[in-house]
């Protein structure tokens, strides 16, 4: 975190013996320490762990600013991840890194940490996160610590569910009357089906209940908010946000780098929802292997489960298209015929309905719309 140098020396004085330093020591000025659900079972099927993307692109951008980086979990030991996509380029060289397996191998306790040794917190998210972060006091007690220290505290997805009974050395609430963002109920009802009845609350409400100021992008699209010291991000696309955030925050500025994929995929999105259509299209046409187009479609399609209005609608619509030319999945066409019916746009719906049943004659969900349709 960059502070503002006070002249007098006098004011100085007064400030170090008024305020806990940021930085206990050279270590703690380049340490980030970065927590982790350790409830992860069998790549998640019988308990949802953390989210490798979330760890890796994080601990990437961490270590090419020159942080160094500490992982933590409640219990300590080993911690396992859901499952992910080893061949993803992040995650693949975070495999490669004997120093990441490390860590991940051997997680240091939260009950054992100081929060004197670190500049800066960053909690991982997954739905491992919603179980084991918010019932630990030490971590609750760690965050309120660092916080009052002056250390950054951020968070990512769910990784929010660790703040949102952390209480300050005053008593108050950390969360209260801050800008926040984290995963969201609408997020939470098209993917938590399978753990969300089994959270001890669900992260949007708790944290709107505690008073934070809460704010959200559309379903799955990156999201930052940055509350001086406190940084938060939506979801996993929002990681690489939240992580160059914290390295700015610790005084540095982010080295230049290459987007991945899918953040260059959401880059991508948000041009064309700004407008940028014809130029947007041109550019997935010309340089496929830099955009995840599979991801786009699937964007879209999930948009339009949750859209409420014409306006989301459409949106999703657009991101559809976009990726339709790029997908074999009959699933694609059959959203973007529900877009234009639920747009009224009929004719349209039965053009793209018609060609789907032409390659998928027995296609259920498609001979549904059809019925409804011409009913």
């Amino acid at each position: 975190m960059m502070l503002s140098l006070l002249r007098r020396t006098g004011a100085v004085l007064a400030l170090l013996l008024a305020v806990p330093s940021l930085h206990a020591g050279p270590a703690a000025a380049e340490t980030v320490l970065i927590v982790v659900s350790g409830e992860g079972r069998d790549k998640g099927k019988t308990r949802p762990g953390f989210e490798m993307d979330e760890f890796a692109q994080a601990y990437l951008i961490f270590r090419d600013n020159g942080l160094a980086v500490q992982v933590a979990s409640p219990r300590g030991g080993p911690v396992e991840a859901d499952k992910f996509d080893a061949k993803e380029p992040f995650n693949a060289r975070v495999l490669a890194d004997p120093a990441a397996a490390a860590l991940l191998a051997d997680t240091r306790a939260t009950a054992t940490l100081r929060a004197a040794d670190y500049a800066a917190v960053y909690v991982v998210g997954g739905k491992g996160a919603m179980f084991d972060l918010p019932a630990d006091a030490a971590l609750r007690g760690l965050l309120g610590t660092m916080y009052d220290r002056g250390a950054v505290v951020a968070a990512v997805c769910h990784g929010p569910a660790a703040l949102v009974d952390v209480r300050l050395a005053d008593g108050a609430l950390l969360v209260a009357g801050r800008r926040m963002t984290g995963f969201t109920n609408a997020e939470e009802g098209v993917f938590g089906k399978r753990w969300a009845k089994e959270f001890p609350f669900l992260l949007e409400t708790a944290l709107r209940e505690r008073g934070a100021r809460w704010e959200q992008a559309p379903l799955m699209m990156p999201r930052l908010v940055v509350d001086g010291r406190l940084i938060t991000g939506q979801n996993p696309y929002s990681t690489p946000a939240v992580a160059e955030a914290i390295v700015r925050a610790t005084g540095r500025t982010p080295i230049a780098r290459t987007p991945w994929r899918d953040e260059a995929s959401m880059a991508l999105v948000q041009r064309l929802l700004a407008g940028e259509g014809e130029a947007v299209k041109r550019e997935l046409a010309s340089n496929r292997t830099g955009y995840h187009d599979q991801l786009i479609g699937v964007l879209g399609y999930y948009q339009l489960q949750a859209a409420q209005d014409d306006a989301a609608v459409r949106d999703a619509l657009s991101i559809m298209q976009l990726a339709a030319p790029y997908m074999s999945e009959p699933q694609l066409p059959l959203g973007i015929a529900q877009a234009h019916w639920r747009l009224g746009e009929v004719a349209q719906a039965r053009t793209v309905l018609g060609k789907l049943l032409e390659t998928h004659p027995d296609m259920a969900e498609a001979k549904q719309l059809k019925d409804t349709i011409e009913g």
